[in-house]
């Protein structure tokens, strides 16, 4: 089995939010409802500011809490690594929004999961993802995680001289990411946790209350 990864070099990202509208028009997603979000990153003192931009979109965790705590089999692990959704079978109990260390599935308005599930039609296609095809500055890529880890591992050694903190986010963080990050300074600066944990008391939980799936029909 090969695992794939996506990257996103924050020393190429010009915030211009065009990987979110591609992939809010991608695939297709109505009123509010968005899988991937960028925000400002602005930190210190004048004059002496660092600017920068925070992803907010699916880590695709290998030891991932939403498919741990999915009473249904909703969510669950692809055989390429990412985290992919089934959505007629989700029964919107928000168990994975509660167990995400970093927040990310939401309860759609029509009661159904809502995250990114890495464009797997397109993928399945050959295709890149939607927000990989539409970046303008190449920030974001996708590939074999051995060789998208090699290369941000790369990456952060030609950063170091400007950013001594650079580093490669997801490389081991709950099992290894299938978003790695390429951090300009440590990841609290992002609203990232160095080493984020599944909430024990949502895992425990669910098992002593499982949820009572209607029988079908």
């Amino acid at each position: 089995m090969t695992l794939y990864a996506f990257s996103i070099d924050l020393d190429r990202c010009i915030g211009c939010q065009a990987c979110a509208a591609a992939c809010k028009m991608g695939n297709e997603l109505e009123n509010g409802d968005t899988y991937s979000k960028v925000r400002d990153v602005v930190t210190g003192r004048m004059p002496n500011l660092f600017g920068s931009f925070a992803h907010h979109r699916c880590f695709h965790c290998a030891d991932a809490a939403c498919v741990h705590v999915c009473p249904t089999g909703c969510l669950s692990k692809a055989e390429n690594g990412m985290t992919v959704v089934n959505a007629d079978v989700c029964v919107g109990c928000g168990y994975c929004t509660n167990a995400c260390p970093y927040i990310i599935p939401t309860i759609a308005p029509n009661r159904r999961v809502s995250k990114c599930v890495a464009c797997a039609e397109p993928v399945s296609r050959g295709e890149l993802p939607y927000c990989v095809q539409t970046c303008p500055s190449d920030a974001i890529k996708y590939g074999e995680r051995s060789k998208i880890l090699a290369d941000a591992e790369a990456r952060v050694a030609s950063l170091k001289a400007r950013y001594p903190n650079a580093q490669v986010y997801g490389k081991t963080q709950l099992g290894g990411l299938g978003l790695l990050m390429i951090l300009l300074d440590k990841p609290e600066v992002y609203g990232l946790m160095e080493r984020p944990r599944i909430p024990s008391p949502i895992a425990i939980w669910q098992r002593m209350h499982p949820l009572t799936i209607p029988a079908a029909g």
